[in-house]
């Protein structure tokens, strides 16, 4: 007997990466060797000071029991820590802070806390695409803000019609930008505030690779600017500042109405983290925090060869300032799938089709710095014997 399934789930958007993989694990099956850039799965182990705490916490018989629902105080309490030692943002361990099962949980549950079917969500165009996920589970309107080259791949509003900004209840974003990896600038921040008070639209940043700036660059927390509480959220993840992707830690910050309703969801679907994970990811926040530095420093290494060897080879692209991704405009003559299959068949090396996260995507292809960077090298000259770019003159 089979049991339909509900429309919540009928709406879910096919997951365009699957197939990605799918091609992967097929060309490395037929006996290739496989340079795989399109992921954005941390590469790095977790710092060891880290996993050392969630060992002698794993140990302790009070975490063996049910979590607060709402977090142990402790680990609320590093969080507020952290963001004033980083950020110089004050925020209340209590009212503003909502543990999460990686921000990826909050970001698809945001979307169901606030808005009833049919209202209007903005989503930046490319995006990430499980921000579609809550989406689609809420039934609700997407508007889409394209992000354009011409504008450092940041919203114009003023290119938004009164009527979608009127109907607007909630606004995504996300800097450093996946898959663009633009960054945004203070003046961004508060021409969003502005629009947002406005128009009493909730602002959601996803400040997932918040950790990664370069070039002595520290990416900017939403909350940093003045006005951001009063408007909306941040929500962070420690799998990319500290590697601890498979740990499922993440935070949301700022308006205290929106922590409320995310920590009622949460009180339905979940009784919190594990209490040693929480314990361990206190010493993340608070401990040493030359892991965090190190890993900058060998993203930045990895950039630099990589965005070396492709200007070598006459692919022409501006450096990433922030995330461990490079967004690279497709050759004439190919959509950004059509040249993602041809350097997986032909050179082996898998990027991203820039078409995966919207279509405004369309002409471009993501690359993860995910490798060491004699792979990073090699995955350009890969691409380079194909003679795809005109070569710079010596």
């Amino acid at each position: 007997m089979n049991f339909p399934q509900s429309d919540a789930l009928n709406r879910l958007p096919k997951q365009f990466f699957a197939g990605l993989v799918q091609k992967v694990n097929r060309v490395i099956a037929e006996g290739h060797d496989v340079i795989n850039l399109g992921q954005g799965n941390p590469d790095q182990p977790t710092p060891d000071h880290i996993v050392e705490a969630l060992k002698e916490s794993a140990g302790n018989p009070e975490f063996h029991k049910y979590s607060p629902f709402q977090g142990f105080s402790f680990l609320k309490q590093a969080i507020s820590t952290f963001y004033k030692r980083e950020y110089d943002v004050d925020i209340d361990p209590e009212s503003e802070v909502a543990i999460l099962f990686g921000s990826k949980t909050g970001l698809v549950e945001i979307t169901q806390c606030l808005l009833n079917p049919g209202e209007t969500v903005l989503m930046p165009d490319p995006g990430y695409p499980d921000y579609l996920s809550g989406m689609a589970m809420a039934n609700v309107n997407i508007e889409f803000m394209p992000l354009l080259e011409k504008n450092a791949f940041l919203p114009d509003y003023s290119q938004l019609s009164d009527d979608i900004l009127n109907k607007a209840k909630l606004m995504f974003l996300n800097y450093p930008n996946n898959p663009t990896s633009a960054t945004a600038t203070n003046e961004f921040f508060e021409q969003t505030i502005e629009v947002a008070k406005a128009r009493k639209i909730c602002v959601l940043h996803d400040f997932a690779y918040g950790a990664i700036g370069f070039d002595g660059e520290k990416p900017r927390s939403f909350l940093q600017t003045e006005g951001a509480k009063e408007v909306g959220i941040e929500m962070y993840t420690l799998s990319k500042t500290y590697n601890m992707a498979g740990w499922r830690v993440g935070f949301a910050l700022g308006n205290k109405s929106v922590i409320k309703a995310l920590n009622l969801v949460q009180d339905h679907y979940y009784v919190s983290l594990f209490g040693a994970i929480q314990k361990a990811s206190c010493e993340a926040l608070l401990g040493p925090q030359d892991c965090v530095n190190e890993l900058v420093a060998r993203y930045e290494t990895r950039r630099n060869a990589f965005m070396d060897a492709i200007h070598e080879i006459g692919w022409k692209a501006d450096a990433p300032k922030g995330s461990f991704f490079v967004w690279l405009p497709v050759p004439a003559g190919y959509t950004s799938e059509s040249f993602a299959d041809l350097l997986l068949e032909k050179a082996h090396v898998m990027v991203a089709p820039g078409i995966g996260f919207g279509k405004m995507g369309e002409g471009y292809v993501r690359v993860g710095l995910l490798n060491e960077p004699d792979r990073l090298v090699e995955a350009a000259k890969r691409i380079g014997a194909l003679n795809l770019f005109k070569k710079p003159v010596k």
